[in-house]
């Protein structure tokens, strides 16, 4: 019996989420930092062992986007987890989304479509409340970080994946993103680690990346990239759930508003205008590499389908 693609989707979300705010818990013994880095490490290692890329059979092209690619993955997660050890976790993702929704409404080439980013940054107002005085300017600062590279992560995997086929791309960006953090998080990791943190980190290795990458590869063959970034506009309200029911951080009736003005920026960024292009059945090849919009399964070689929106590709970034 097959699982709906939907529901893969959905877990994925929950999947990173709920990675995101165990995290936190690491914090205290290996720094926010450490904790990312060793995520990163364990999750690099396993496919580097798995997919044995060979650099040698790369071009000079393919090699350089592999290593911007993995620059960026390590640089937002960095930013990412330091954020969350700041500020709430739903109002960290908030922010975080503006990356790929700006990315999406450029790409539109329509002014129109910048209502949505737009929309989006009126919801994070709402969730950081400025106007109350006790904004953590390190911890927007974080996510604002991440969001612009989150933008750049998308546009690099979309180059990476029409190069390299399989996990190679993947498993090589991984290894960049640990040698990239690992100035900033390997020796708190290390020094603090034990046998009991080192399982914890398999596991939530295991959680963030792998499972959500698996789960969203496998999403992406059976339902469009329109579909997906609609389901993926959700996340926002899962860090905020997540975050109200493990970490107690209980958003207030203004941050709720703000929640759900970016999710609503989130499924309009998909609309696509009355005179679009129709989304090519499934399995159809696009003429030119301009044209394919990839999603997170396109560092596995998995094809998707044109559309305005360049969907959420977490294979390894998002090892949030």
């Amino acid at each position: 019996m097959k699982v709906p693609a939907p529901a893969l989707a959905l877990s994925s979300m929950v999947c990173v989420q709920l990675g995101a705010a165990l995290s936190t818990h690491l914090f205290a013994a290996l720094s926010p930092a450490g904790s990312a880095w060793i995520r990163v490490a364990i999750a690099a290692v396993i496919l580097l062992a798995i997919t044995r890329p060979r650099l040698r059979g790369l071009t000079r092209s393919a090699l350089l986007g592999t290593l911007l690619l993995g620059t960026a993955t390590g640089l937002m997660t960095l930013a990412f987890i330091e954020a969350v050890a700041r500020i709430p976790l739903g109002t960290a993702v908030a922010i975080e989304f503006l990356g790929p929704l700006s990315v999406a409404a450029i790409r539109a080439h329509r002014r129109a479509a910048l209502i949505w980013p737009a929309l989006a940054l009126v919801g994070v107002i709402g969730l950081t409340r400025p106007w109350t005085g006790q904004l953590n300017l390190a911890g927007i600062g974080f996510a604002v970080a991440a969001a612009v590279l989150w933008g750049g992560y998308i546009l690099l995997t979309q180059r990476v994946g029409a190069q390299l086929r399989g996990l190679q791309g993947l498993a090589i960006s991984l290894g960049v993103a640990a040698l990239v953090s690992a100035p900033f998080g390997a020796w708190p990791a290390i020094h603090g680690l034990t046998p009991a943190l080192a399982l914890q980190g398999l596991g939530l290795a295991l959680l963030v990346p792998m499972l959500p990458f698996a789960f969203e590869m496998l999403a992406l063959r059976r339902m469009s990239v329109t579909a997906f970034g609609t389901l993926m506009a959700l996340e926002p309200g899962f860090g905020t759930a997540f975050g109200l029911i493990l970490l107690a951080q209980t958003p207030s009736p203004v941050q709720v508003l703000g929640v759900l003005l970016v999710i609503a920026a989130g499924i309009g960024a998909q609309r696509k205008p009355r005179t679009a292009t129709p989304e090519l059945p499934r399995g159809a090849e696009l003429d030119t590499e301009a044209e394919a919009i990839t999603a997170p399964g396109v560092a596995a070689g998995v094809a998707a389908e044109p559309a305005e929106w360049t969907a959420i590709s977490r294979a390894s970034g998002p090892s949030q």
